[in-house]
């Protein structure tokens, strides 16, 4: 399976390990996005530890498609606009109440930032 991490929250007051771990991931921009297979334990481990900073969740080939065609990558890295009509959720809240971690509907969100 495919998962699509999308980086919500900014540079500000962050702290440096965090920081670290998403320029690892080459997420070093507001709303950047990458794929991730869920068998590399290594990259999920890191998008678990910045799990309170971005959103992610699992997508379908689909929209995978969808995604490579209308947005260029930059080494594996799409950089995708803000939601179209906002957040319907908190941004600064984990799942139940808001977008941050992992994320049902993931497909829904990123659909309105392509």
């Amino acid at each position: 399976m495919v998962i699509l991490v999308i980086r919500i929250a900014g540079q500000v007051k962050n702290k440096k390990k965090d920081n670290e771990t998403l320029k690892r991931l080459k997420m070093n921009k507001k709303f950047s996005a990458i794929l991730v297979e869920d068998s590399d334990d290594i990259r999920m481990g890191m998008v678990k530890a910045v799990g309170h900073m971005v959103s992610y969740g699992v997508v379908d080939d689909a929209f995978v498609k969808e995604l490579k065609t209308s947005r260029k990558d930059k080494e594996g890295v799409y950089f995708l606009h803000p939601p179209r009509g906002g957040f319907k959720k908190s941004s600064k809240v984990a799942t139940p109440k808001g977008i941050l971690g992992k994320h049902d509907d993931i497909v829904k969100l990123a659909g309105r930032m392509l």
